[in-house]
């Protein structure tokens, strides 16, 4: 079986019926940004499948306009924390937070594949995802930057970014829980306890307020201004202004949120870094710390030199793909979740963004780089960038849908080169 073969059927054994868990026993139900990567995925050879995954995704959408960043179909005692620990109140049960908004751009490239077969269910898609930007504008936009009240909800969930909001809660108080994550994966690939400590010290706080998300930001343990998610809102925006125009829709209020974002954006550039910091929205001290949410940059057209400079120097200090975090750094672990590691489907954003402003040779190396890793050790959900060892999940959708979508596609480029 082929490595097209072999995503295909990750795909599909991965698929629980109009939705794809990430991988089976680590993560047994569907993930907001997981799930719209694999729309994308299954875009490539099911594409009513594809618009089906979306349409599941957004069926969990809250009144508020929130799509949560966890949807409990189904209930599965192995996972902590579960529905009843979230305590939402929702039908059906999920998170009270969200995660990245890419679910715009995915459906955007799903309707380019065919345009007559996906009008009507984009028409349909479209005024969820518009529900669903305005509640980032109102609840995660309010001081700029689009932020996170919980770094789950960065998608990016221990980064080395969160360190200097994480440092301000307390977790001693949270209670006797059994984490199940250790139990599937090396635990020195997982977040530690005095972290997972804080995280459900969040939780429960937002529990306490009845998920009222104005009452989070405003008073919450956490809150930061994240350039991972401010880049893939700001692109998501001007992706779902484009879907609007072409369906004879007025997207005045989609543009007006993206100027207002981009003109955010010198408020998360730390000059000192050379490149776009997370910020603490409690003293508006910057992390200080160079993170793969920074390069996101590129998808949103927002990189300049000194980024570019930075770009090349973690690149080049590594072998495969763009680190989570600044391999020169103390705080880098190339094996702990989001401390270090290369994940492909980061890798497939940045690429998109560097292939759309001109830099062709960038995406194509990071193309490579990252094709390589799954051809020496298949479909994992990250892998080590200095020596390749594959890390988390096995069998990983977003990993299988990126291979299918870009890693797998050699541009004509590289097929001359390999001919030559």
């Amino acid at each position: 079986m082929n490595l097209d073969e072999q995503a295909r059927e990750i795909l599909r054994r991965n698929d629980k019926g109009g939705y794809t868990v990430p991988t089976h026993g680590l993560y047994p139900y569907q993930w907001n940004w997981d799930s719209a990567f694999a729309a994308w995925g299954f875009a490539t050879f099911d594409l009513p499948r594809a618009w089906d995954e979306l349409d599941t995704l957004m069926s969990s959408q809250w009144d508020d306009g929130m799509v949560p960043h966890i949807i409990f179909h189904k209930s599965d005692p192995g996972y902590f924390p579960g529905p009843e620990v979230w305590d939402t109140g929702q039908t059906p049960p999920s998170s009270g937070i969200s995660q990245p908004p890419v679910a715009a751009i995915m459906a955007r490239q799903i309707w380019a594949t065919d345009r007559d077969a996906g009008t009507e269910r984009i028409k349909a898609l479209y005024p969820k995802l518009v529900g669903w930007h305005r509640w980032w504008h109102d609840y995660r936009c309010t001081f700029g930057p689009a932020a996170i009240t919980h770094p789950w909800e960065s998608g990016r969930d221990n980064c080395p970014d969160w360190d200097i909001g994480m440092a301000d809660v307390d977790g001693s108080g949270v209670g006797e829980y059994t984490r199940r994550d250790t139990g599937h994966v090396n635990p020195e690939m997982r977040p530690g306890k005095a972290d997972y400590d804080r995280y459900i010290a969040m939780l429960q706080y937002g529990r306490s307020t009845g998920w009222d998300q104005a009452k989070i930001v405003a008073g919450g343990p956490f809150l930061m201004a994240d350039p991972g998610i401010t880049f893939m809102l700001l692109r998501a925006h001007e992706d779902l202004s484009a879907i609007g125009r072409e369906l004879g829709q007025d997207v005045s209020e989609i543009d007006s949120w993206a100027t207002e974002l981009r003109s955010a954006l010198p408020l998360i550039w730390n000059d000192a870094l050379g490149a776009y910091d997370a910020r603490n929205l409690r003293n508006d001290a910057f992390a200080g710390v160079l993170g793969s949410g920074a390069f996101l940059a590129y998808l949103a057209g927002a990189g300049n030199p000194k980024l570019d400079a930075q770009l090349m120097r973690a690149w080049d200090a590594v072998n495969y793909g763009i680190p989570s975090a600044d391999p020169e750094s103390e705080i880098f672990d190339p094996r702990r979740y989001w401390r270090g590691p290369t994940w492909p489907v980061v890798n497939s954003l940045i690429a998109l963004g560097l292939t759309e402003n001109g830099r062709s040779e960038l995406a194509e190396r990071l193309r490579s780089e990252t094709a390589d890793l799954i051809r020496k050790h298949g479909f994992y959900e990250y892998f080590d960038p200095v020596d390749a060892t594959p890390c988390g999940g096995a069998d990983f959708t977003w990993t299988a849908a990126i291979w299918l979508t870009w890693a797998g596609n050699e541009t004509e480029n590289a097929q001359q080169k390999g001919a030559a």
